[in-house]
């Protein structure tokens, strides 16, 4: 176990001046990176000088973040909060793991994966990355996603949540917070009232929920119903505009969906917190300080990302003064603020003995079990007799070939695998590609086609599936598909089931990571 973190004394509320209780209601973006030359998204993440500026002068109360090794943030954790004169929550998207934000950490498969093993695997997911959060200063995990994926054509969630049903979620949901609760750390439910019917990624645009609240109360509700009654620390708002829960507001800027549903028939008593005000679903509505003002009157104790935060701080100061907002519904969300951190804001855990908790072969075997288990494969290769005329072709699509290098390099197993059997290699994208004909020709006689491709923010959507079933589809009609293997989204798979030979071999993984290439290519027969 992690050491126990002391208990902190907080400074009085009424001591703290009127932009430090609204600063305390900001949390702003860094990289995990230690140098600013490694920026990686310079709109969002600020530089050390001005993130030390908001930290120690104007009094954030926390910060996320992303990118970069484990130790790496260990480090920038350590630093950020000697700049602090209150304790920052230290927030990151861990929804598959420490890993998958910062390496070196575990990473676990999707979280729809869990469908396909055991939904007890959805407790050690939750204990060890809240474990591995914690040791290296991270105190609060913006997971569990309990949104319903019922949408197949949905681009940001997919994956990422438990299930396409409310008893899938619900019973995950649970485990993982019952998991992560062994420890002194933040959970988050998200993204209320409920993101999983959508088609549209609110990171690009503001999808419309039209569903009656009869509707949400069967569907999206309950899995949040059940997250507090399980008690997690916080709830997100979703980007989504649900007319017929608010006809003018979305939900974020939504006094009737975050104030009179989530705080008045739901009960809940902990942190609302908005989902990333830079993202277009929200920041498109008005500037900064606008969409701030408006969140607060709506309910939210917490401003996540704000386009500007030195202008938001301003601009709700200037409304406090003026009596648009009133300074009770600051304070409201300062104590439950501090009610947060009084649960995990104490002495940082030392660096160097913790660091070992990092993705230890226990937690990495649960993860690989994951990965191995959550896959299905429909037949095997027949191998003929030793043909030396044939001329095999290994294609790989993913989704963006610039940012695929975190499961497929050349020494990945479906890399390495088919090599071993003499395929040849060529990697395309969804974006570059055009037709069987521009990179076949007759220089193949078979074909293996493995596609990675899942749910992710910012892609939005595209005729990728589309495109991917004219290959297929040119492929069998030349009577050279072998097989097709699919990694990450099994609404992927779906598209091209239908027009698969029942003699074609196929084979599925949720995870896109080696443990799932090598279990998958073995059963499929191209691996001994």
């Amino acid at each position: 176990m992690l050491p126990i973190l002391n208990s902190i004394k907080l400074p009085d509320l009424d001591r703290l001046s009127l932009v430090e209780q609204i600063s305390q209601m900001l949390v702003v973006r860094t990289c995990g990176m230690l140098y600013d030359h490694q920026i990686q998204y310079p709109r969002w993440e600020l530089t050390r000088p001005d993130l030390q500026r908001l930290i120690g002068e104007f009094g954030v109360g926390g910060v996320i973040v992303m990118g970069g090794s484990a130790a790496e943030v260990a480090l920038k954790v350590q630093e950020m909060q000697s700049w602090a004169k209150i304790p920052l929550l230290v927030a990151a998207d861990v929804e598959e793991g420490v890993g998958q934000r910062f390496s070196g950490a575990t990473w676990f498969p999707p979280p729809m994966a869990l469908q396909d093993v055991s939904v007890k695997y959805a407790e050690a997911m939750g204990r060890i990355t809240a474990a591995e959060s914690l040791a290296i200063g991270i105190n609060w995990m913006l997971a569990p996603i309990v949104d319903v994926n019922n949408n197949p054509e949905n681009p940001v969630i997919n994956v990422r949540a438990f299930g396409i049903t409310v008893g899938e979620v619900m019973g995950a949901t649970r485990a993982f917070i019952a998991g992560a609760q062994q420890f002194p750390i933040l959970t988050t439910a998200k993204h209320f009232p409920g993101h999983g019917d959508t088609a549209v990624d609110s990171h690009l645009q503001t999808p419309m929920l039209p569903h009656d609240h009869d509707r949400f109360e069967n569907i999206e509700f309950p899995p949040f119903r059940n997250a507090i009654a399980a008690g997690v620390d916080a709830v997100m708002s979703a980007h989504i505009f649900a007319p017929q829960l608010d006809p003018q507001n979305i939900a974020t800027l939504s006094p009737p969906i975050l104030t009179d549903i989530l705080r008045g028939e739901m009960g809940f008593e902990g942190l609302i917190t908005t989902d990333a005000l830079m993202m277009a679903g929200v920041a498109n509505l008005g500037n900064a300080g606008e969409i701030a003002i408006k969140a607060v009157l709506a309910g939210a104790d917490i401003l996540l990302m704000p386009t500007d935060a030195i202008a938001t701080i301003e601009a709700l100061a200037a409304a406090v003064e003026s009596g648009q907002i009133s300074r009770d519904r600051i304070r409201e969300s300062v104590q439950r603020i501090w009610q947060a951190k009084q649960k995990v804001c104490g002495v940082m855990p030392d660096l160097v003995p913790n660091l070992h908790r990092l993705g230890n072969p226990e937690n990495l075997q649960v993860a690989q079990e994951i990965a191995s288990r959550a896959i299905t494969v429909h037949s095997q290769i027949c191998h003929t007799a030793e043909n030396v005329d044939l001329r095999k072709l290994n294609l790989l699509i993913v989704d963006d070939t610039l940012t695929c290098s975190e499961f497929l390099t050349a020494r990945s197993p479906a890399v390495v695998l088919p090599k071993a059997q003499g395929y040849h290699r060529i990697v395309t994208d969804g974006l570059t590609m055009a037709n069987l004909d521009c990179w076949q020709g007759d220089r193949f006689t078979q074909v293996l086609i493995q596609i990675f491709s899942r749910g992710n923010p910012f892609r939005g959507n595209t005729d990728f599936h589309e495109q991917l079933g004219q290959i297929i589809e040119q492929a069998i009609a030349l009577q050279k598909l072998e097989a097709v293997v699919v990694y990450g989204s099994p609404y992927c798979l779906d598209h091209f089931l239908a027009i698969l030979p029942s003699d074609i071999p196929w084979g599925f993984a949720y995870s896109q990571q080696p443990e799932a290439q090598t279990a998958v290519l073995q059963q499929i027969g191209l691996a001994k």
